[in-house]
Order: structure tokens, then C-alpha cells, then sequence
């Protein structure tokens, strides 16, 4: 997986240049463990070291109205990126489903993806966010940062609803939080890459050019969606279950008003919240990674318990035990999202892995993202 997404970068076509093996000293191992009051330290897992890091929380954040539904500030957790790596940043936006009706974002401000006074910290940095070489040989050495969802529709939102008390404020979230990165070095960005996962897969694909617009042209600025490619597809019952629950989290935050109106000037705003209908638009150069038999889509968008209440779909989409029916229809929704794909593949700064597995979110996983850990027989369905 890594090194296929860095031969994007050899081609000419994707992400960026490998560095070279970069040595820390004692000064440098001071300045990102004591860095903005943000704690970094390893610990054992499974017999192995885990990068653990501290959560930031950016207090200026409040006055510029960017704020968790909750209407605390929003946070992230940041490791300092050192030698060749040491103006290259990853920033990664959390992922966590989406709030659909007020009910629902009012439940949601209770949690830790409503609230960053409820948010758990530290949490791990795996997969690209490893600070291990030979697990992330191309970015083991890169600033990175977890910017925390904690809005609830995919950093889009712009608006508030003062009966519900409720913030919807996604899109200054992500703002502000760059402005702080920016603040802290981002700026002498050499390369930077925004990415996410599953909702925060989205996210990348909606934030790609504003992150873009942040850097001069003389930084090299790429975007990866990581199981973010939510497809408008039909459920087994015939319904589109992902669309009514995507027009809930449109219609609840206001994000009509937000959404890309390169898309909106012609489609339904519900319509430009998928990615099929964004991405040929993005100008900056967008990596799409997903699975083909995304695990979350199956479960939710094309056998949820409301289009199977037999359950006769439960072994499948809860762990792709699946009979030749089944798979059939899933194939159907594979050949779906390659097709929705073809365009975006024919362009020559853009590419693609659709991978054959039962998962979600690839890249923030070792046994998915580390070098030599892809299974024999894994198929690329689709590749630039």
C-alpha cells in the first residue's frame, strides 16, 4: 500500500519525493516532546511500540466562532516532523459518521465527537501517522496532525441553532486549526498532504483546495481520501438509505450554503455531498484510496437493518460471509464505484487504489499501510 501510493509520487502523477533517512538528536527529541505543551511518548501494544500523542486545544479558536457543536474549542494532536522530514507535514482530519437531525447532533455534542471536553487523549498515530521507518519508510519523519471532528457533517458546516444550542461550525474548525498550524511552522511547508478517514475521507476531498490555498506554489501541496468514496447507491430494499441520511446531515447544518458550487450550481445540494459528484472539480491533485467492499458502506449504506429486517444480510455485511447472491449484488456495487471513478482516473494528476478487502480505512491500519503486510492475491481494481 505505501509503495504504491509513493509511486505516485515517481511517476509524476501523486504525492511527493522519498526523503532521505533523517537522524534525531537529544535537542530535536526536547523540541517535539515538549513542543505547544503536546506530550509524545511510546507505549507497548501487542508487544511493540506505539507513538502516543497529546491533545492541543486552540483557545483562539472560540473568538473566531469555530467551535464543536457543544460550542467548546476544537483541538489536535500534533508530532513534530525531524530531519529530511522536518518541513513536510501530514494533516489528518478525524473521521466519525455524521449527525443527521437535531436530535441526533444533540446527542452527538455529549460525546467526543461533539465535544473536545470529552474528547480521550492521548490516541495512537499508526499506519502513515508512524513515526517508525520501517513501518512509514515516507513519512516516518513528517510533522503530522489528527485535527478532532467534532461537527458532525464533515468540516463542511457554517451556521448555528441557537433554540437547540448548537454549533455547526466544521468549516471554521478546520480553519482555524490550520491558521495554528500555519502559525507553528506549516508555513515553511515543503510538501503537505491532507488526508483523512471515512467521514474525514470526505472531509479531505471537501477541504482539498482550501488547504491548497494556504501555501504558496512553490509548496507541494496533494490530498488522499482514505474510505471517504461514499457512493449514492441503492440498498437491498431499493431505497437509497445513505442519501436519506445524507439530506438529514445537508438539511440540519445549513450546508447548502458551504458545499462547492462548482457542483451546486447544478445539482441538488444532497447530491454534491458525495464524492462522485465533487471530485472532478477538486484542482488540487486527490488520491482516492477505498475498498470496493467498503465494510462501513455495506453495513450502513447497502444492507442496513432498516432495508433488512429478516436479517438475512447479517452475516454479510457484518463480516462478509456472503452467499452467491449476495456477492452478486455487492459486485454490482463494486462495478458501480468504478464507474463513478472512470473520469476522475483518465486524469493525469489524480490516482486511485480500490482494493478488494472487507475493510475501513486503510491507511491509518499497520497491517494495511506497512510496507511487505499486503496479503498474497489482494486485488488493485483500479490504478493509476
Amino acid at each position: 500500500m505505501n509503495a504504491l501510493l509513493w509511486n505516485w509520487s515517481l511517476t509524476g502523477l501523486f504525492l511527493l519525493s522519498i526523503l532521505a533517512d533523517g537522524v534525531m538528536g537529544s535537542d530535536e527529541m526536547d523540541l517535539f516532546n515538549n513542543f505547544s505543551g503536546t506530550n509524545v511518548f511510546q507505549k507497548q501494544d501487542d508487544g511493540a511500540d506505539v507513538l502516543m500523542v497529546g491533545l492541543t486545544l486552540v483557545q483562539t479558536a472560540a473568538a473566531e466562532g469555530a467551535v464543536c457543536l457543544d460550542g467548546s474549542v476544537p483541538g489536535y494532536h500534533l508530532y513534530r516532523g525531524y530531519g529530511s522530514g522536518a518541513n513536510n507535514w501530514i494533516i489528518q482530519l478525524q473521521g466519525g459518521a455524521w449527525c443527521d437531525s437535531i436530535e441526533d447532533c444533540q446527542n452527538r455534542k455529549r460525546s467526543r465527537v461533539g465535544s473536545s471536553t470529552l474528547m480521550e487523549t492521548p490516541i495512537e498515530f499508526k499506519g502513515i501517522l508512524s513515526n517508525k521507518a520501517a513501518e512509514n519508510p515516507d513519512f516516518y519523519n513528517w510533522n503530522k496532525a489528527v485535527v478532532r471532528y467534532c461537527d458532525g457533517a464533515s468540516f463542511s458546516g457554517d451556521s448555528e441553532n441557537k433554540t437547540a444550542q448548537l454549533q455547526f461550525r466544521g468549516k471554521r474548525i478546520f480553519l482555524a486549526v490550520m491558521e495554528d498550524l500555519i502559525a507553528k511552522g506549516m508555513c515553511h511547508a515543503k510538501q503537505a498532504l491532507l488526508n483523512g478517514c471515512s467521514s474525514g475521507g470526505l472531509a479531505a476531498i471537501l477541504r482539498c483546495d482550501d488547504f491548497s490555498s494556504l501555501f504558496p506554489h512553490t509548496t507541494k501541496v496533494k490530498c488522499m481520501s482514505d474510505a471517504g468514496f461514499f457512493l449514492d447507491a441503492v440498498d437491498i430494499s431499493g431505497a437509497r438509505s445513505i442519501r436519506r441520511m445524507y439530506s438529514g446531515v445537508v438539511n440540519t447544518q445549513g450546508l447548502q450554503n458551504t458545499l462547492p458550487r462548482t457542483c451546486t450550481s447544478h445539482l441538488d445540494p444532497t447530491s454534491c455531498f458525495f464524492p462522485q459528484n465533487i471530485i472532478n472539480q477538486v484542482k488540487t491533485p486527490l488520491f482516492i484510496l477505498n475498498s470496493a467492499f467498503d465494510s462501513w458502506q455495506i453495513e450502513n449504506s447497502i444492507a442496513p437493518p432498516s432495508a433488512d429486517p429478516s436479517g438475512s444480510w447479517h452475516n454479510c455485511s457484518s463480516s462478509f460471509k456472503c452467499n452467491t447472491s449476495q456477492m452478486q449484488f455487492l459486485e454490482g456495487f463494486r462495478m458501480s464505484m468504478l464507474d463513478a471513478l472512470k473520469t476522475f482516473s483518465m486524469s493525469s494528476k489524480n490516482g486511485m487504489y480500490i482494493s478488494s478487502r472487507w475493510a475501513h480505512c486503510l491507511a491509518g491500519r499497520k497491517d494495511t499501510w506497512s510496507p511487505g503486510n499486503s496479503q498474497p492475491g489482494e486485488d488493485t481494481k483500479a490504478c493509476c
